[in-house]
């Protein structure tokens, strides 16, 4: 039984660290999102870099299978999209507005409101890397870096959530065990 699907077109190290957590990870190519043939999970994750053809090809396949994602998410799953890693980008396959500004650097995570998403890190005090924030959203920002621009927003559709972020930081056990109690079992 799958947890966790990793959208993504090669191996990641970033699959290591949902096997050190005891969950199960398939990785996936954006091709299969929507066919038959995927099982149901709680989370779909999209890594950081997606829309950036130096490091992955599975934007296409993403950016035509919205309906899935929001069927997805409408059922009860949790969907987490990390940076784009291209200078601008406005992620019209969900069903919510967010657009993403590329930004490298250094930054502390300042809290907005109370969200269990917010444990991102083990450390929220400590210095964390970002690759961008979010110029425009219609979700609720839960996380904002030192220039308060918006590194972390929250939204739900139906009976799950979508959670971006521009944190550039392997999620802490904290951040993946709230993505998975929050969410149930669903077809992508």
């Amino acid at each position: 039984m799958t947890d966790v699907m990793l959208i993504w077109d090669n191996p990641l190290l970033f699959e290591k660290l949902f096997e050190e957590n005891g969950l199960k990870c398939q990785r996936v190519l954006s091709t299969s999102i929507g066919t038959p043939f995927l099982p149901a999970c709680k989370c779909v994750i999209v890594p950081t870099g997606f829309a950036n053809s130096a490091y992955t090809k599975i934007l296409p396949g993403i950016e035509r299978n919205s309906k899935a994602f929001e069927k997805f998410v409408s059922a009860g799953g949790s969907l987490v999209v990390f940076g784009a890693l291209v200078t601008k980008y406005d992620h019209s396959w969900l069903p919510m507005q967010l657009t993403y500004i590329e930004k490298h650097g250094e930054t502390h995570l300042h809290r907005v409101g109370e969200h269990e998403a917010q444990w991102i890190v083990e450390n929220p005090g400590q210095m964390v890397e970002c690759d961008g924030y979010f110029s425009e959203t219609d979700g609720d920002i839960i996380l904002r870096n030192d220039d308060d621009q918006a590194v972390m927003v929250v939204k739900k559709v139906g009976g799950g959530m979508i959670i971006a972020t521009s944190v550039h930081e392997f999620p802490s056990p904290g951040f993946l065990g709230c993505v998975m109690e929050n969410a149930r079992r669903s077809k992508i």
